[in-house]
């Protein structure tokens, strides 16, 4: 048995070699075929029973009722500032400051989203937890970047410039007939050149995202360990009646 597995090895071995020296195989023919996924394939009872305890543990989880709200929410409702948007980046606010004012004894000035990561409305009726991974599917965390009064300059030209709705708080813009800038001020001031700024934002956004190329830089950078998706779901949690307006913090006169 021994020199029979010495053998074999040899041969192996000896195969190895050879086709080293030889030319290169390749297929001569590739075949598929498609199988689509329709009601004639039967579903495997012993795979469903499996996993029925742990998908009716995740349907209760996700269904479970946090909120309410009188009317739906879309990112489409207005031009520069949406409801939606606006209850996003107010709740940003709201949630994330507590945690970053005990970290660091630092206050949040304003918060900026981006209009593209709102995936989903908010239907009326009842909010809940699968209302949080609809409109926020992704794992993106709140950062908190500390930039110059420049660098805020240069976010009030990019809202300019990008004429949509991206959620803003603590901050306000208003444009005049021609775009250009009326007044933009940052927790009722405005800018000051010489002061530094602490701006909620999200990890894919402080790392360049649509192009918010302001936020790559940071003079200081937080991490709050925080997903968006998570805060939005304590924000709901803690606010039984969801009835954000349109308003005055992003407008064109």
């Amino acid at each position: 048995m021994i020199r029979f597995l010495i053998f074999f090895i040899g041969l192996s071995l000896f195969s190895c070699a050879e086709n080293k020296t030889s030319s290169p195989v390749f297929p001569s023919k590739i075949e598929g075929k498609q199988v689509p996924v329709s009601a004639k394939i039967t579903e495997d009872k012993a795979i469903k029973d499996f996993i029925a305890p742990y998908k009716e543990r995740i349907d209760d989880e996700m269904n479970k009722v946090l909120s309410y709200t009188p009317k739906i929410l879309s990112k489409t409702d207005g031009e520069y500032n949406t409801p939606i948007g606006n209850m996003m980046a107010d709740a940003v606010l709201e949630m994330a400051q507590p945690i970053f004012h005990q970290r660091t004894t630092k206050n949040i000035d304003a918060v900026l989203l981006n209009h593209g990561g709102i995936r989903a409305n908010i239907d009326k009726g009842d909010i809940t937890t699968k209302t949080a991974y609809n409109i926020m599917p992704f794992e993106n965390e709140v950062v908190i970047v500390e930039i110059t009064g420049a660098k805020l300059n240069d976010l009030f030209t990019y809202l300019t410039k990008a004429k949509r709705a991206h959620p803003i708080a603590g901050m306000q813009l208003i444009l005049d007939k021609n775009n250009q800038i009326k007044k933009a001020t940052i927790q009722g001031k405005p800018v000051d050149k010489n002061k530094t700024y602490y701006i909620a934002t999200s990890d894919f956004l402080q790392q360049g995202g649509d192009n918010m190329l302001f936020f790559a830089h940071p003079k200081n950078l937080t991490i709050l360990d925080y997903k968006l998706r998570n805060l939005f779901i304590d924000y709901f949690s803690k606010h039984p009646k969801i009835n954000p307006i349109k308003d005055q913090r992003f407008i064109k006169e």
